[in-house]
């Protein structure tokens, strides 16, 4: 074995390092860091900015961003639609551009998807101390703000020393290797430490390939799962985003071909199936449909692959009413595979999916089931139909009628990505999902300002897909700056942005519990101070135009159906944008078909609120604790 060394910097060594890690899966490898987006302060700028152009791009490609946090979804977008094989790493420097990681890496964290955190900190020496950005604690010397990214961080270190990047950076790749530990990686770098130079050895420099495992099932786990189902009458699949982390749609596809059982999806497992696989059912839980939540409540058998089983899922633990339901969970990870006491099947999406097909084999759900479910599906189709379609093009459009509009323009295999507002919910119910990668729905976090910059992320790891980006007006305002780098990069990212005034999301939830819509309009103060009067004249379309992208302005069914056609087709960053017509309540979209638990003050003045905690006592006695 050599014992040589070279000499770098550790900033030098890091980026060297990185760009020789490397997954393979099924016998596939990928790249794991492809890229470092990068904002430079004093905190970095000598340190790894002075290293990244060293190594130059064929090393280390490097993506100039313009907010921090968006530089985080941009990678996690990326490392989503690559199934979480190959990721992308965001350097900052101290203060503000570090904790601005902080609500990209919970999102990260929270959605069990790779990113790697390279913080700018303090003078590992102290030699100049209080620096520029310095939070001083009085009591501990060693805490900075980067701190901030440890409950958020699946794994996080501060490089005090050259020499301890070694351990360190090997460490922080297997947990953004690990499909059981993966979320956001943090390594917090003194500015004094990226400078300083060390003899490294060869070795450290060495290519490495990360083997994503697929662990089978315990073999009696297993003959326990088998044994469950083949016992349900009523069993209902849950498919969660596990199912497509591990690539595992074919073997769930399988399963309900053989068998015959019926598939709901969270968020995150939205296109396990393809929408007109005839057991497909379409979302779950809140913002499920019909046929999903009636099944939900009558199966005796929930068995949940890839699932976190979050509030949205179970209707906050309203959902599953059958008084002999039992839950089997496949999962990766057993924290997950134990909730709701469950049967437990750790192991790969994939692999137990498969056994568990083939130990199933020649078992049938009853006829009489699959009849039931599949009338259940025609009749959703039909509300579908009706919320998409649209008799008269010269009218403005509803936000149902806008996703109507799309659904007709995509392809098989574009990509469609939201995260927040009244948008998800209409999405979860209503699209018809056509490919596993089509639905990217970041419902983990629900952060406003994900869409835009997840969106270039998207592109860059799938440069001939079309990638849409639908977003609110509030959303929109939260994060809009990143199209300033997709128009740089020439990445042809399409925004629907549809201007509806306000939070129109927690608007209707507001008056649901209450709380009379209040401080959710984009509207000036009236007489009485409250914001109850005209729209505020705000352009967002001008804004976007200002930013560098082509705007499309289409104020009608048939205007928008030809601007999403031509975005579709332009080879530039397009925004495709829609003012909904202010006077009308909601959008014309199907009502919630199950319960969600959003506290209603106990005592009240006003009789909004007491109403509404009435039908919240009413709703909450439906609560079961699966035990």
């Amino acid at each position: 074995m050599s014992h040589s060394t070279i000499r770098l910097t550790a900033a030098q060594a890091l980026v060297r390092f990185l760009a020789a890690q490397h997954t393979e899966r099924d016998g596939v490898r990928h790249r794991l860091i492809a890229g470092t987006w990068g904002i430079f302060g004093h905190g970095n700028v000598a340190g790894l900015g002075q290293a990244l152009m060293d190594a130059g791009e064929d090393v280390m490609p490097y993506h100039q961003g313009r907010n921090e946090q968006a530089m985080v979804h941009a990678a996690v977008g990326y490392a989503r639609q690559r199934g979480r094989l190959s990721t992308q790493a965001v350097t900052t420097s101290i203060g503000p551009g570090a904790t601005n990681l902080v609500t990209g890496a919970a999102l990260a964290t929270i959605n069990r998807l790779p990113v790697l955190l390279l913080p700018g900190d303090y003078f590992a020496s102290h030699a100049a101390d209080p620096l520029l950005q310095q939070l001083e604690h009085p009591v501990e010397a060693d805490v900075s703000v980067n701190d901030t990214l440890r409950p958020v961080s699946r794994w996080f270190d501060r490089i005090t020393r050259p020499e301890a990047l070694i351990p360190s950076a090997l460490n922080a790749v297997r947990v953004l290797t690990d499909p059981a530990e993966t979320g956001a990686v943090t390594l917090a770098l003194p500015q004094d430490v990226q400078a300083e130079a060390f003899d490294w050895p060869e070795e450290f420099f060495a290519e490495r390939v990360w083997r994503v495992r697929r662990p089978a099932p315990d073999p009696a786990e297993l003959a326990d799962a088998v044994r469950a189902v083949r016992a349900a009458r009523r069993p209902l699949v849950v498919a969660g985003g596990g199912v497509h982390h591990s690539g595992a749609e074919h073997a769930l596809k399988a399963l309900a071909d053989a068998t015959g059982i019926p598939v709901a999806s969270t968020q995150s497992g939205k296109g396990s199936l393809r929408h007109d696989h005839p057991a497909d059912l379409g979302g779950i839980g809140h913002t499920g449909t019909a046929v999903s939540d009636d099944l939900a409540r009558t199966a005796d058998l929930v068995i949940g692959v890839g699932t976190r089983y979050t509030d949205f899922t179970t209707a906050s633990g309203t959902l599953f009413q059958n008084p002999e339901v039992r839950f089997l969970n496949l999962n990766i990870t057993a924290f997950d595979a134990r909730k709701l006491a469950a049967t437990t099947l750790v192991c790969d999406a994939r692999t137990g999916l498969t056994a568990l097909t083939e130990e199933l084999a020649g078992h049938r759900v009853d006829a009489g089931y699959e009849a039931e479910y599949r009338a259940g599906k025609e009749r959703w189709e039909r509300v579908v139909e009706a919320a998409f379609g649209a008799d008269d093009d010269s009218a403005v459009p509803t936000q149902s009628q806008v996703l109507g509009a799309l659904d007709a323009v995509v392809g098989d295999d574009d990509v469609v990505i939201n995260a927040a507002g009244s948008l998800p919910g209409d999405l979860h119910k209503l699209w018809r999902a056509r490919s596993p990668r089509q639905y990217h729905l970041e419902y983990g976090y629900s952060c406003m300002g994900y869409e835009i910059p997840a969106a270039i992320g998207v592109q860059q790891a799938a440069p001939d897909t079309p990638v849409w980006a639908l977003v609110g007006d509030g959303t929109y305002l939260m994060m809009p700056t990143e199209i300033v780098t997709a128009v740089q990069e020439g990445l042809p990212v399409n925004v629907v942005l549809v201007q509806n005034h306000g939070y129109a999301s927690i608007g209707g939830l507001s008056e649901s519990v209450g709380a009379e819509r209040f401080g959710t309009a984009y509207r000036y103060r009236a007489a009485d101070g409250s914001f109850t009067g005209a729209p505020l004249p705000v352009d967002l379309a001008a804004n976007a135009a200002s930013l560098g992208m082509e705007v499309l302005r289409a104020k009608t069914v048939g205007e928008l159906r030809r601007a999403l056609g031509a975005a579709r087709a332009s080879d530039r960053p397009t925004c495709v944008y829609v003012e909904t017509d202010v006077e009308r309540p909601a959008p014309a979209a199907p009502p919630a078909e199950a319960w969600w638990d959003v506290p209603v003050a106990e005592v009240a003045a006003r009789e909004p609120a007491v109403r509404a905690r009435a039908r919240y006592d009413h709703e909450v006695a439906a609560r079961r604790r699966h035990l």
